[in-house]
C-alpha cells in the first residue's frame, strides 16, 4: 500500500523559509517522478516542483512552476525514501495546502494533475505579510 505523509507546514512571515518533508512508503521511486503540488482556497490544484529519479539511483530532471523557480528547491533522499521541498523568500501568495505526489506524468509532470497516481494528505503553509 502506497503512503505519502507530509510534514513541516506552518505559519511563517513573508520572506521566511520553510522545508516540507514527505515520507514515502510502499512505492519504488526509481524511474519515476515525485513532486509537490499546492491548492489555495478557491483555486485549482497546481504543480509546484517535480523531480525524476533514474533507474540506477541518480537524480534526473527537475521542473518548477514559474511562480516558484529560483525560490523553491525539490530534493530526495532515496535511502530514507524521503522527498523535500525547500521554500525560500516566501510570499503571501504561496499560502496553500501543499501535497506530496507520486507517479506523475513523465512528460508534463506539473501540468497533468489528473495523471498523478498517489497523493499525500497535505500540509498547510500560511505566509503572512
Amino acid at each position: 500500500q502506497v503512503q505519502l505523509v507530509e510534514s513541516g507546514g506552518t505559519s511563517v512571515q513573508a520572506g521566511g523559509s520553510l522545508t516540507l518533508s514527505c515520507v514515502v512508503s510502499g512505492y519504488n521511486m526509481r524511474g519515476k517522478y515525485m513532486g509537490w503540488f499546492r491548492q489555495a482556497p478557491g483555486k485549482e490544484r497546481e504543480g509546484v516542483a517535480a523531480m525524476a529519479l533514474g533507474f540506477y539511483g541518480a537524480s534526473g530532471r527537475t521542473v518548477y512552476a514559474d511562480s516558484v523557480r529560483g525560490r523553491f528547491a525539490i530534493s530526495r533522499d532515496n535511502a530514507e525514501n524521503m522527498v523535500y521541498l525547500q521554500m525560500n523568500s516566501l510570499k503571501p501568495e504561496d499560502t496553500a495546502m501543499y501535497y506530496c505526489a507520486a507517479d506523475l506524468d513523465g512528460v508534463r509532470p506539473l501540468e497533468k494533475v489528473d495523471a498523478v497516481g498517489y497523493w499525500g494528505q497535505g500540509t498547510q503553509v500560511t505566509v503572512s505579510s
